[in-house]
C-alpha cells in the first residue's frame, strides 16, 4: 500500500541527489517547474490568509508543517540541500532541514560527506538560511550542538 500523494515534497537534505523524473523530461527542468509552482502557492495562501501582514509571516499551513515549509523556502531560494545516497552515507553538502526538538521548532544544519569540508562551510551556509528564512518572517536563533557544530532553531514569530 502506498501513502497517499502529498503533492510537491521539498527537499529536506535527506533525499537523493537527483530525484528520479518522468523519462522524456529532465528530472532538474520538472522540479524546478514544480518548486516554482509551490513556493508561489505558499506565497498566494500567505496573502490570503495573512490580511494585511501578507507574506510577511508564516501562514497557518506553515506552522502545522513548519520543516516542511521551511525545507521549501530554502529550495526555492536556491540554497543546496543535502543528499544521502543509497547506502546512507551523505553524498553532497548542504542544508538538512528536521523537526525540532521542541514543538514548533524546526532545525536546520548543514551536513555534508565526511571529510568533505562542511564544518568549514557551517557558518556562511546558515547564515545564508537565516537570511532567507528571516525575509519570510520566521525566526532563526543559532546554537552549538555537539562537538561545537552549529545549527538553527527556527520558529515562527511571537
Amino acid at each position: 500500500m502506498t501513502a497517499p500523494d502529498r503533492g510537491f515534497e521539498p527537499a529536506t537534505g535527506d533525499g537523493p541527489e537527483e530525484p528520479a523524473g518522468p523519462s522524456g523530461r529532465p528530472a532538474a527542468e520538472l522540479r524546478a517547474a514544480e518548486l516554482r509552482t509551490a513556493h508561489e502557492g505558499l506565497l498566494q495562501i500567505r496573502r490570503l490568509v495573512n490580511g494585511p501582514a501578507g507574506v510577511s509571516v508564516p501562514a497557518p499551513w506553515e506552522l502545522r508543517q513548519l520543516p516542511r515549509a521551511v525545507a521549501l523556502a530554502l529550495e526555492a531560494a536556491g540554497i543546496t540541500p543535502s543528499a544521502v545516497g543509497t547506502d546512507g552515507r551523505r553524498t553532497r553538502t548542504g542544508y538538512r532541514v528536521a523537526a525540532g526538538t521542541d514543538p514548533g521548532r524546526a532545525e536546520v544544519t548543514w551536513q555534508g560527506p565526511p571529510g568533505g569540508g562542511a564544518a568549514g562551510e557551517e557558518q556562511e551556509g546558515l547564515a545564508a538560511c537565516a537570511a532567507v528564512l528571516e525575509g519570510l518572517g520566521w525566526v532563526c536563533l543559532v546554537y552549538r550542538g555537539p562537538r561545537g557544530r552549529r545549527f538553527l532553531e527556527v520558529e515562527p514569530p511571537r
